[in-house]
């Protein structure tokens, strides 16, 4: 199986640590940790053989997608069948990891990454929201993502509308601009 390596600050680590440090000493012990070890669990079967291809939302497409859970993993499925939607992330292998501003198309105007949805992020994790469609064995059958076909899976988890919608949620600047060239 293909290990994958994140190098991530790790405030929340620290944080369950119940540990009061200030951001300098968070980041030293940060630089100390180093990376860490993350396994993919799975891999992604979409129709986007490209990026270009992709839809700017995953809950934009209506295709259909399949989710492999590697075997060693299967027993973790166990009740999904009982979800009608599930949080995918997944590994974003063809971003650009150095850059922190973006321009999405809809607004024109450049932006911090950890403000928008770019793919291209120094950490480039996917969130997806998908309705789940089928469960066949280690295979589930969703629509809603927006990944490259061979994306590595990460992590599966329950969408629940009571804890997770929050329907007074906005992000502004998407609010206060009209489509790049109007």
């Amino acid at each position: 199986m293909i290990d994958l390596i994140l190098v991530i600050l790790l405030p929340y680590w620290i944080c369950h640590q119940h540990l009061l440090l200030n951001t300098s000493e968070m980041m030293i012990i940060a630089k100390e940790i180093g990376s860490f070890l993350i396994r993919p669990i799975g891999v992604i079967h979409t129709p986007y053989a490209r990026r270009e291809e992709i839809p700017r939302q995953g809950r934009l497409s209506h295709e259909l997608c399949e989710i492999e859970v590697f075997p060693e993993f299967a027993p973790a499925l166990k009740d999904i069948e009982q979800c009608t939607h599930l949080f995918v992330i997944f590994w974003l292998h063809q971003a650009d990891r150095s850059r922190l501003t973006a321009t999405p198309k809809q607004d024109g105007r450049e932006h911090g990454v950890f403000a928008t949805r770019s793919p291209n992020r120094p950490n480039p994790l996917a969130l997806d929201v998908v309705d789940l469609l089928q469960v066949n064995g280690n295979r589930l059958t969703v629509r809603g993502m927006d990944a490259l076909d061979g994306s590595l899976l990460l992590d599966i988890k329950p969408y629940s509308a009571g804890i997770d919608c929050i329907p007074q949620a906005k992000i502004a600047w998407q609010e206060d601009s009209s489509p790049a060239g109007d």
